[in-house]
């Protein structure tokens, strides 16, 4: 079974130790939660995860090899949503989907790239809302659109960095749907969330390992 892990992982952002020594594994069907406070690292760690922000200490593996020895393999297996929606106001809901689908083609036909779109606008409840400008969304409605992006691209690892903000009940309900699948089919799913997950998951505290940093950076003062 494949299994997604971090080793003695450390950040420091200008001078100051933001965490250190965390260490993750996650195997294939996994979910696991980052918990703190604003400014733990949460955010930071799920960058480092994706392979957009490279470790102080420590390392990133897959399979426990390093990720860093193959970025482009490491690449294609994440699908990452950060707090900002990235989504283009000037195109309708369909557009940013397939606009997506053409940015992460792989094999992908122009057909699959259509028919993902339709499926992702059904999987998040969008369907009524393809044709409409993205400017004229609503909070909750644009992060749907963002979310819908995981469906667009197939990849074993999602990386969600606050998923449930503004969505509501029925928006949840349609990501908790979308994630079980995920996971079912084998997928990873590691999210940092303030919300409640319906279902009790491994956790990553990061205020912990952010209070460690904070105790060894006095006494080093």
């Amino acid at each position: 079974m494949a299994v997604f892990s971090g080793r003695d992982l450390g950040c420091e952002r200008g001078e100051r130790l933001v965490f250190e020594d965390v260490s993750f594994d996650i195997p294939g069907g996994g979910v696991t939660e980052l918990r703190g406070a604003n400014g733990s690292g949460k955010s930071t760690l799920l960058r480092m995860m994706a392979g957009l922000l490279a470790p102080t200490d420590g390392t990133i593996l897959w399979n426990n090899i390093p990720v860093s020895e193959d970025a482009d393999a490491h690449r294609a297996r994440i699908n990452y949503i950060g707090h900002l929606d990235g989504v283009k106001g000037m195109l309708t809901v369909t557009e940013n989907l397939r606009f997506w689908g053409e940015l992460t083609r792989g094999q992908q036909t122009d057909k699959q790239i259509r028919d993902r779109a339709d499926l992702a606008l059904a999987t998040f409840g969008i369907a009524k809302l393809a044709d409409l400008p993205a400017r004229s969304l609503s909070a909750g409605q644009r992060r749907r659109t963002a979310l819908a992006r995981l469906i667009m691209r197939p990849a074993l690892i999602w990386l969600l960095d606050e998923p449930a903000t503004a969505l509501d009940t029925s928006a949840l309900a349609a990501l908790d749907h979308a994630m079980a699948a995920h996971l079912g089919a084998g997928g990873i799913v590691v999210m940092a969330t303030h919300e409640a997950i319906r279902q009790p998951t491994p956790k990553v505290d990061l205020d912990e390992f952010a209070r460690r940093a904070a105790a060894k950076h006095r006494a080093a003062a």
